[in-house]
């Protein structure tokens, strides 16, 4: 790629956005485009529902900046966590036929290997993975061995590992594969041809890549086989009918079409969870969403059953969230719980646009350059941009692409800017642990516990560089 020509072309798009700050979003690709160009998301598409129907999908941006080839309604996208509703749907067609059983214990049909090693794990449920209560984590590190958090059914925590042991058990008692399963109980009922678990053969010339939140491209991942947590790739419109066709469909009977809806677990801050969905309550009734995260994908899914209406968003860029708000209140002008509850970073946020001036500074002139502009922006952005977590946000960002030596320098800038407070020396000492300087790691923390005797992490971090330098 040239990165070159990447960077200028973002320079000028970040020095057309510092002007146009205020620009609304209306239901229109116009506006989209303006809307996506203030934020520098690569890519969106987005699927509008109303009165059960696929009203219009608008589409705005590139499917790659290396080749700029634009996004249309065929645009393929990983969808990430927008696959768990898919199985949450085919394991609910499967209990209505007598298959699998909503409370029987999965390990009963299918021992899962990779759980073996905890036997809480022998208790879980397809009602408690579909309502993230299973207690499994997330995902595991690589090598790690799969271990519950929490006692099964007692908390609600997201967690991709319980989708894989659902679909462990599915494959086994169906002797089929995810993908066919999805086949034939969601992509041909809902007319979804362009939507897969694994990859197709026409996906090449219509996928859009993902890409960083400074706009790079990201080599793609090609899946051969299904992953029930993350899989997915599909198309805006494709998602949009499997919302409205879940909706209008009869093959549930009324007890699970009712537990569906039903909140089975409070997920806190008015958000509850249930059979495969979030649950937003709303005036007329409860509305459905999930949301999908990986690497250069951002994804977004909610309707409300009672209106039959709602939305897709997909997005192939780490920037993809930063305009939910903006577009959730067009489309939907309502409580937007399921939003603040995501907590994501909004572009029109003084403390983010901030973060993102610096981030081009550095990036085009290195720590002396941040510091510069940083003085500067006082005399044009708000006052309430400049705060501890501003730089703090911007060094993190930086640490986990790889930009250690920049981390290293903006960390120690927050110190200087907050030298009594102990959080930016705690994560100057991570950063210095990245770096290979063990030492100047002990010392930041030692002082981060000093001024935050609660910092329990930081005292656990000392005994740990302790002993490694003990035994240098």
């Amino acid at each position: 790629m040239n990165l070159n020509k990447t960077s200028h072309r973002l320079i000028r798009l970040f020095s057309a956005t510092v002007l146009a700050l205020s620009v609304s979003f209306s239901a229109t690709a116009q506006d989209i485009d303006r809307l996506i160009q203030e934020a520098e998301i690569t890519g969106m598409a987005i699927a509008v529902i109303e009165n059960g129907n696929v009203d219009r999908i608008l589409t705005a941006g590139v499917r790659s900046t290396e080749t700029d080839p634009p996004i249309t309604e065929d645009t393929v996208f990983e969808a990430e966590s927008l696959s768990k509703p898919i199985v949450a749907w085919i394991a609910l067609q499967l209990i209505e036929e007598g298959v699998l059983d909503l409370d029987q214990p999965l390990a009963e049909l299918a021992p899962w290997p990779d759980a073996a090693g905890d036997i809480r794990y022998e208790r879980i449920t397809t009602r408690m993975i579909l309502a993230h209560t299973s207690g499994f984590p997330n995902f595991r590190m690589p090598g790690q061995a799969l271990t519950l958090l929490y006692e099964p059914g007692a908390f609600y925590t997201y967690s991709g590992e319980g989708f894989l042991l659902l679909q462990h058990a599915m494959e086994a008692v169906t002797y089929t594969s995810l993908e066919e399963l999805a086949r034939s109980y969601v992509f041909e009922p809902f007319d979804m041809t362009s939507s897969s678990f694994i990859w197709q053969s026409d996906f090449g010339s219509r996928i859009a890549v993902g890409h960083t939140d400074m706009g790079m491209a990201l080599d793609k991942f090609v899946p051969q086989s299904a992953n029930a947590a993350l899989g997915l790739h599909t198309t805006a419109g494709d998602y949009a009918r499997f919302l409205t066709g879940v909706m209008s469909s009869d093959v549930l009977g009324r007890r699970l079409n009712r537990e569906m809806t039903l909140a089975q677990v409070d997920a806190l801050d008015g958000i509850f969870w249930g059979l495969g969905f979030g649950i937003q309550p709303t005036i007329d009734g409860s509305a459905l969403w999930e949301w999908g995260d990986n690497a250069g994908y951002k994804s977004f899914a909610y309707i409300e059953p009672e209106a039959k209406s709602g939305f897709v968003m997909l997005s192939n860029s780490a920037n993809g969230m930063l305009v939910l708000h903006e577009v959730f209140e067009d489309i939907v002008s309502g409580p937007q719980t399921a939003v603040r509850w995501l907590n994501y970073e909004r572009y029109d946020d003084p403390v983010y646009q901030l973060g993102r001036r610096l981030h081009y500074a550095i990036v085009s002139g290195g720590i002396d350059s941040l510091r510069t502009d940083y003085e500067a922006a006082k005399t044009d952005m708000p006052a309430e941009a400049f705060s501890e977590e501003t730089l703090n946000a911007l060094g993190y960002r930086l640490l986990r692409q790889g930009m250690v030596e920049e981390a290293v320098g903006i960390f120690g800038f927050n110190v200087e800017l907050y030298p009594e407070s102990g959080n930016p020396y705690d994560s100057l000492a991570e950063a210095l642990i990245a770096s290979g300087d063990l030492e100047g790691a002990l010392e930041n923390y030692e002082t981060s516990v000093r001024l935050d005797p609660g910092n329990d992490n930081g005292v656990a971090m000392i005994a740990w560089l302790e002993s490694q330098l003990g035994e240098q």
